[in-house]
């Protein structure tokens, strides 16, 4: 019922608070109470990229890892796993930044009036004649076959300047 949800919260919040005994405790409760392990471990899927980031990138390679293993060999074995995975995120550093960005990102996309930017003719692939007559690809500088990095625009002309890494007014 609903301690499920109050139990899952309580280890996301513990993690993301960096108290590792709390963190073991509410895996623990969860496991022994008969929670899904793979539920558990694709919550920490999630939370190394929503809580953790790019603090630490490893952090996503750590959980999917954790979540292999508990397929792999099942409970009541795969509590070690999960239990190391959910210290390592304790212990990690936190960044929420990619997760905003991404949320500034959805908030542009829903927040645009009629009809989406088209892709730039210069970043679009030209397969055909008619394409490359239409001018796609035209000026696209490829990055590496440059020794320094290139000024080209990667956004639609209407987005120019944006930054979806600062914070977004609403």
């Amino acid at each position: 019922g609903e301690e499920h949800y109050n139990c899952i919260s309580a280890l996301h919040k513990s993690m993301r608070g960096s108290d590792e005994n709390a963190s073991l405790y509410w895996l623990a409760r969860m496991l022994e109470g008969g929670e899904d392990p793979l539920y558990v471990a694709r919550r920490l899927v999630r939370f190394a990229s929503e809580d953790i980031g790019l603090a630490d990138p490893l952090a996503l390679t750590q959980a999917v890892a954790a979540y292999q293993g508990c397929h792999f060999i099942g409970m009541p074995e795969c509590e070690v796993i999960l239990a190391q995975c959910v210290v390592y995120f304790a212990r990690a550093p936190k960044s929420i930044e990619v997760y905003r960005a991404y949320s500034n990102v959805k908030e542009c996309l829903r927040m645009h009036t009629g009809p989406l930017p088209p892709v730039p003719l210069h970043l679009r692939n030209a397969p055909t004649r008619l394409m490359k007559n239409l001018g796609y690809g035209e000026g696209y500088k490829y990055n590496p076959m440059y020794k320094e990095p290139v000024e080209q625009d990667y956004l639609p002309q209407e987005l120019k300047g944006t930054d979806f890494f600062k914070e977004q007014k609403t």
